[in-house]
C-alpha cells in the first residue's frame, strides 16, 4: 500500500509518500512556512510525488495530521486530504500531533510511557498520556501546568513536544525527553496511518475555540416570527 502523509498543523507545510508493504519512505518534501499553507501545499505534495517517483492514482491512502496545532493549517491539510480521497476514491486518515510525538519517544525510549505535551497559550497545555505499550490513557485535552506534572510524575514518563521543557522545570527534576517540537516527522505519521484501519473522515481536532470570537455587543437580537418590527 502506498500513502500519501500530508501535515500543516505546525509552520512545516510536509508531504511524504510511504511504502506500507516495504515499511519505508519513498520521497518527501518539507517547507517551514510559518503561514501560506494554502499556497504551497499542494506543491509540496507533488514534489514529494516526483520524489517517489509515484503518481496520484498509485496512492492507496492519504493521511493527515488533525491536531491540534494551527487552527489555519488544520484546515487547509484536512480539507486538502479529504479533496484528495474524494477525488481518488481512496480513504483519508486522521493522526493526532500528541499521538505522532508520542510514536516519537516511545521509539527512543521504548517501554516508557509518553506525555506528548504541547504549549496552548494562556497558560494551558494541550496533552496527552501513553503506556509502555503507546496506548492513550488520557487525552487529548487541555490541561494546566501543574496537571501536567502530576501526570509526569505519576507516569514517569517520557517527555516530548514543546510544553516539555516548562513539565520538567515545574516539577524540579530531570526528565527523559525526546523530540522538543510542534509536530512531528512527516513519516511518523504516515507510519501510523498505515498502521490505522479507516473509519470515520478526519476533521481538525481542535480542544478549545479560536481565539477570534464575535464580540456581544454587536450580536443583534433575534426576532420572533409574527412579530411586528
Amino acid at each position: 500500500m502506498k500513502l500519501l502523509a500530508i501535515d500543516c498543523a505546525a509552520s512545516l507545510c510536509a508531504a511524504c509518500v510511504y511504502d506500507a508493504g516495504a515499511g519505508k519512505e519513498l520521497g518527501r518534501e518539507l517547507r517551514d512556512l510559518g503561514k501560506g499553507h494554502a499556497e504551497h501545499l499542494m506543491a509540496v505534495i507533488e514534489t514529494a510525488l516526483q520524489a517517489a517517483s509515484v503518481g496520484y492514482p498509485d496512492l492507496d491512502a492519504v493521511a493527515v495530521s488533525i491536531g491540534p496545532g494551527s487552527f489555519t493549517g488544520l484546515r487547509v491539510g484536512v480539507s486538502t486530504a479529504r479533496g484528495l480521497a474524494l477525488a481518488l476514491k481512496i480513504p483519508a486518515i486522521g493522526v493526532t500531533t500528541l499521538e505522532a510525538l508520542a510514536a516519537e519517544g516511545a521509539n527512543a525510549f521504548p517501554g516508557r510511557a509518553v506525555l506528548a505535551a504541547l504549549d496552548a497559550g494562556r497558560e494551558e497545555i494541550h496533552a496527552a498520556l501513553h503506556d509502555e505499550a503507546l496506548a492513550e490513557t488520557y487525552g487529548p485535552s487541555v490541561v494546566t501546568l501543574a496537571e501536567a506534572v502530576t501526570m509526569a510524575v505519576n507516569a514517569d514518563a517520557v517527555l516530548v513536544g514543546t510544553a516539555a521543557p516548562h513539565i520538567a522545570q515545574a516539577a524540579g527534576r530531570p526528565f527523559d525527553t525526546g523530540l522538543i517540537a510542534a509536530t512531528a516527522d512527516i513519516a511518523t505519521y504516515a507510519r501510523l496511518a498505515a498502521a490505522k484501519r479507516p473509519g470515520e473522515k478526519p476533521k481538525p481536532l481542535y480542544l478549545r475555540g479560536a481565539d477570534a470570537k464575535p464580540q456581544a455587543g454587536f450580536i443583534l437580537p433575534r426576532q420572533d416570527k409574527g412579530t411586528e418590527p
